[in-house]
Order: C-alpha cells, then sequence, then structure tokens
C-alpha cells in the first residue's frame, strides 16, 4: 500500500468475518477459511503499521463463537496458537507490539501460554499496538466495568455524582487505549456483533461484501479512501450546508 496518502485512522477495528463462508464456497471445511484467513491478518498488520495506523484491534474470537461446534473450536485454538509462535519474529521486525483484551481466562492454557509469551516479548516495541479481541464480548465488558465501579462505590472510592463516561471508559478493558474511529466489518454483513460497543460511538463504520480471506492490502486501500472522505463531525454542525446529527 502506498504511504502517500497521510490522512489514515488512529484506530482501525476490524471485524473479520466470512471465512467459513469463503471456505464452503470452495468445498473445503470451514477451518481451512481460517487458515486463510491468517494470512490476511499477516498483510493487514504489516500495511498498517506501514501507513502508520496506531492501533489495530482484530476481532479474533468473541464470547458467542464458543457455541461453535467443538471441532471448529479446536480448529481456531490450534490456529490462534500456531499464529502467535510462527509470527512472532514478523512482530518484532516491524516494532509492533501485542496485546489482548476479553475474557482471556475462558482461552485453552497453552492458548493464554502462547499469549502471554508474545505479549511480553513485544512489550518495549514502541510502533502499532495490535489488539487481539479473544474471547470478547462487549456486553460482558461493561457489565464487568460496572461492578468494578460498583465495588469502588461501595469502599467509597466513587461518589455516584461522580460517574461519568470518563469513569466509565476508564473500566473498560480498553482504558490505555485510542477509541477506534474506524471500523471496518468484511463480507457484508450490516451489524456490530458485540463488538466495542461503547467504545465505537462515533466511528466511521465501512462495510465491504470481500470475505476476509480476500481483503488484502488493495481493499484496505479502499477503505481507507472511503475514511478520507468522511466529514467526521461527532455530532455537531461543520458548515452551513450540513444538517446536524443527533
Amino acid at each position: 500500500m502506498s504511504n502517500t496518502d497521510k490522512i489514515v485512522p488512529r484506530h482501525v477495528a476490524v471485524i473479520m468475518d466470512g471465512n467459513g463462508r469463503w471456505a464452503e464456497r470452495r468445498g473445503f471445511e470451514r477451518a481451512k477459511g481460517h487458515e486463510a484467513g491468517a494470512e490476511s491478518v499477516r498483510a493487514i498488520v504489516r500495511a498498517c503499521g506501514e501507513v502508520g495506523v496506531e492501533v489495530l484491534t482484530l476481532y479474533s474470537f468473541s464470547t458467542e463463537n464458543w457455541r461453535r461446534p467443538h471441532a471448529e473450536i479446536q480448529a481456531l485454538m490450534g490456529l490462534l496458537q500456531t499464529y502467535l509462535k510462527t509470527e512472532l519474529g514478523e512482530l518484532m521486525d516491524n516494532n509492533v507490539r501485542l496485546t489482548a483484551i476479553g475474557e482471556l481466562k475462558s482461552l485453552p492454557l497453552v492458548v493464554r501460554a502462547a499469549l502471554q509469551s508474545v505479549i511480553v516479548a513485544t512489550s518495549k516495541n514502541t510502533g502499532m499496538r495490535l489488539v487481539l479481541a479473544l474471547s470478547y464480548g462487549s456486553r460482558a465488558e461493561i457489565a464487568s466495568a460496572v461492578r468494578d465501579i460498583a465495588q469502588k462505590v461501595k469502599r467509597g472510592q466513587i461518589k455516584p455524582r461522580d460517574i461519568d463516561e470518563s469513569v466509565i471508559s476508564d473500566h473498560l478493558y480498553t482504558a490505555d487505549l485510542v477509541e477506534p474511529d474506524f471500523v471496518i466489518r468484511t463480507s457484508g454483513e450490516y451489524r456490530l456483533s458485540n463488538f466495542l460497543l461503547w467504545q465505537i460511538a462515533y466511528a466511521e463504520i465501512y462495510v465491504t461484501e470481500v470475505e476476509w480471506p480476500d481483503f488484502r492490502e488493495e481493499q484496505l486501500a479502499l477503505a481507507f479512501q472511503s475514511f478520507k472522505g468522511r466529514k467526521r463531525r461527532f455530532g455537531a454542525v461543520s458548515s452551513s450546508t450540513d444538517v446536524e446529527e443527533p
């Protein structure tokens, strides 16, 4: 991807959809689609880092995904473990720092160990932050934040009247991250699927019919071109011709 266009989002959040359908349409097992999707992850991580994206969050495995067939879950966990082991060199070479959000204790022990190893190994990197949303659900995240705040109120650490948006944001998994300003969803589905519901309140949304295994640098460039043309008003009016947003 060309680095000539400097208008890029600071934080890109991606709902990587379509792996299973991509495989089924080709007569493959769904696991093959996830393997192909891993190639797109590698390409998009590299491309986002090259153009100056600060944070890239990938919706890798949702809390709802635990309802999938056991064989598919095993394949996904195995693929994640393999990715973490094989991509460490790539992450280090590109100065990428890995972090993860979600109910990480729900992951298999071997996956958690591999994840923690890469998080520690890349912790000193100063380039793009790569955030994997694993066993993640936004409603569960918000509920967890509410419980934490309630406990602090009970202990007298916070007064109820002092609870505002910033207090809630500070108790989310993403407290140390700039909020997403661009959400990409592949495979043509027009829904958020319980992903970063609080954080993307004013994010621009881009939906493409391209399934995730086919989403590469060219498709990312088209998405960023769309972002460049957006007027981000955050509910305000930017000119006399604009209609005020709710």
